[in-house]
């Protein structure tokens, strides 16, 4: 019953982090400080890592920063394997995720710089020079439709005149 509780508060939480305990107690039927508790208690225990905000940036500056998609094939050093590939890449300030995959490379890491310049740079010096990275092939996001769920790009109006027979 607990951990179920557990499951609904994370939910709302995840959907909207910025939602008071209050209002989270009632969607969830339980009293507030149950749930200010187990958020408190979720939080020690690291399931709860971070909260934060979902930016649609492009609405404040097309030139404001530059993000890529990089794929990574390695070969994993006997007695390390993945990761301690994964572990020496994440620790880049540049590198906002490290994923391992399955299919046709072994790692995706997410990068965030001021330029598109920036990124290619920290590729060429930085992450293709390590040990164990056989080959990247980098993916900039030119933009975001969707993020997290959430819509980034307004509906067009349809510009189309009504025909009436």
């Amino acid at each position: 019953m607990m951990e179920q509780l557990k499951s609904d508060i994370l939910d709302i939480l995840e959907s909207n982090a910025h939602i008071a305990p209050a209002e989270i107690a009632a969607m969830v039927d339980a009293d507030e400080a149950t749930v200010c508790s187990l958020i408190r208690q979720m939080e020690d225990d690291g399931v709860i890592i971070k909260y934060t905000v979902l930016a649609n940036r492009q609405k404040l500056s097309e030139d404001d920063f530059a993000e890529a998609l990089i794929e990574v094939k390695i070969t994993p050093q006997r007695d390390y394997g993945y990761d301690d590939l994964a572990g020496r890449i994440y620790k880049y300030d540049e590198v906002q995720a490290v994923y391992l995959m399955a299919g046709a490379y072994d790692l995706a890491v997410r990068i965030k710089s001021r330029s598109m310049k920036d990124i290619s740079k920290f590729v060429f010096e930085k992450l293709a020079v390590i040990d164990g990275v056989t080959s990247t092939i980098t993916l900039f996001i030119m933009r975001k439709y969707k993020e997290d769920g959430v819509v980034l790009v307004g509906e067009d109006a349809d510009e189309r005149l009504v025909v009436s027979p």
